[in-house]
């Protein structure tokens, strides 16, 4: 669970499950959380995945146990993430990986593939939009005129729970994960989401599809609420090697609801790159 500590930059905290032979030399694969999120959310798919890649979950700059210590205004952008990624790789001792990114990390994957192409062996996204859409931009004001007026109006932990409902999670979906779920994202700095969504809501990954050379797993929900059948399309259109699979689900969230799914799709994805077994 290492700290990386690097002068005049905020802290950044990832998590590392390996469970590889000690004797092979197994590649990496980052797992990034999404919006609000941290890297306690991919602990359902770590024993999926560990036996046979050295899991890497980072938490994004501000977010979990990364420190808040930048200037969350201007130094919070696509060339900062892409930065704090290059230095968890280094200091793992990595030279390429594979990358799993769910919603607002699968954001950041589509475009740091085309940024930086040497360093994805393999680009996987789950229930990630090319960009945000109005109307989803609109849908989670919750009567205060915007995302950003209500995150700093009903704070993080009240959002996250308008949030869930309806767009996350179905109304019968276990209490204990729905609690869970919000305590978790309760934690984050308001100010942080605040500066991550101005970001995002002005981001698009459009421009970045067709430069993206890594072959593309695309996870999403059958029916999602967020992310459009036009943008799987765009996806599919202007991504050089995409491959799509719609998991049969009416919410966002099926990294939480179907696990071992999405976790064992993305583990085939990757071993099939490498060529290499992933079974015992």
């Amino acid at each position: 669970m290492p700290y990386l500590d690097r002068p005049g930059k905020p802290t950044l905290y990832y998590e590392l499950d390996d469970y590889t032979d000690p004797w092979r030399a197994a590649p990496a694969l980052v797992l990034q959380h999404g919006f609000g999120r941290s890297s306690r959310f991919w602990y359902s798919w770590v024993p999926y995945l560990s036996r046979f890649y050295r899991v890497i979950r980072p938490d994004l700059r501000g977010l979990g146990r990364s420190a808040r210590n930048f200037d969350v205004k201007n130094e919070l952008g696509l060339q900062h993430y892409l930065e704090d990624l290059i230095a968890i790789t280094k200091d793992i001792g990595v030279d390429s990986v594979h990358y799993c990114g769910e919603s607002f990390g699968g954001i950041l994957g589509l475009a740091l593939a085309a940024e930086r192409p040497q360093l994805f062996r393999t680009l996987s996204v789950v229930s990630a939009p090319a960009f945000i859409t109005e109307h989803d931009k609109e849908s989670t004001t919750y009567g205060h005129g915007s995302r950003i007026a209500a995150l700093r109006k009903m704070g993080a932990r009240e959002w996250a729970k308008a949030s869930n409902s309806g767009r996350r999670f179905p109304a019968d979906a276990d209490p204990g994960l729905l609690d869970w779920y919000v305590d978790e994202m309760g934690k984050s700095d308001v100010e942080v989401l605040v500066a991550m969504f101005a970001w995002v809501s002005r981001f698009s990954t459009v421009p970045y599809l067709s430069k993206i050379e890594a072959p593309v797993l695309g996870l999403y929900p059958s029916e999602g609420p967020i992310t459009e059948d036009a943008q799987i399309r765009m996806l599919e259109e202007r991504i050089p090697d995409v491959r799509i699979i719609r998991i049969p689900s009416r919410y966002h969230c099926i990294a939480t609801l179907q696990p071992a799914a999405c976790a064992k799709a993305v583990l085939h994805f990757a071993a099939r790159h490498d060529g290499m077994p992933c079974h015992e």
